[in-house]
Order: C-alpha cells, then structure tokens, then sequence
C-alpha cells in the first residue's frame, strides 16, 4: 500500500499552489492545463500584468443580470484562472487542443465557451460554483465535467 497521489489529484493540488499567487479579494482559484501528463500552462485570477491588483487598490465589481433573473456579480479588474492558462499557453506557443484543465472551481459561463473553442474535452474541478448556470452547455458541448475528490 502506498499513499502516492494519483494523476488528477497531483495535478488539481498544483492547481490549488498556483491559487495561492492569485490577487482577487473575493476567491483564489487556480488552473492546470495538462497534456499527456505534462504541464503546458497555469493560471491564477488576477489582473493583467503590470496592472494594479485588488489585494493593493480594491475590487472594481459590476453587477449584471442573467436570463433567468439571477443577479451576478464580477471584477472589471481580474482575469479567470483559466483565460490566465490559456493565455500562458498561447504566448508561449503550447498548443492545448485535446488538452486536460484542472481548476480549483467549476469554470463560469464565459470560461467554459472559452474552454469549448480550445478544443479541451476534460474539465477536472475541486470546488462546485454554480454548476447550474453551465450544465446545458457542458452537456450540448460534450465536454466531461469531473470532479476530483482526496
């Protein structure tokens, strides 16, 4: 018997230390975007580089309001963990089609479109958010959606 970690938990715990760089006030959430079990990418919310951080000058929140009524809140200032993945793997040429992702957090809507047009099929997640608001997509899109548990 052994304790060693297996792949997805290894992979969803850097995601967890990547979250710890991240500068939004409201959560920390990381990404991975594996392939063939190597690293390509990872990603924190924050604000783009060189910009100022809400840990230093506060949160710019605006409020909109979903089709089905539900009010949302989010950050003008803050990029998602996972647009901050794809675009490391983007500046530095790593191609993630048919790539894996592990985020800490379901992705948001706007996220799992993003996610879609990458050609990435597996989403591996640690905490639920709001599932609700991207199951019809995820289903539509044939995406697997899996949660890893320790």
């Amino acid at each position: 018997m052994t304790n060693r970690l297996n792949w997805h938990q290894y992979f969803m715990k850097i995601a967890n230390l990547v979250a710890e760089r991240s500068t939004c006030c409201r959560a920390k959430v990381g990404a991975v975007i594996v392939k063939d079990k190597n690293i390509l990418s990872t990603g924190y919310n924050g604000s783009p580089s060189g910009l100022p951080h809400c840990t230093d000058v506060g949160c710019l929140v605006y409020k909109s309001i979903t089709p089905d009524g539900r009010t949302e809140e989010n950050c003008f200032r803050t990029i998602h963990a996972e647009i901050n993945a794809i675009a490391q793997a983007a500046k530095h040429g790593s191609s993630i089609n048919e790539a894996d992702i592990y985020i800490t957090h379901t992705p948001c809507i706007h996220c799992l479109k993003v996610l879609i047009n990458t050609g990435i099929k597996n989403i591996y997640y640690q905490h639920e958010y709001k599932v609700e608001t991207i199951a019809d997509m995820v289903e539509q899109a044939e995406i697997n959606l899996m949660q890893v548990e320790f």
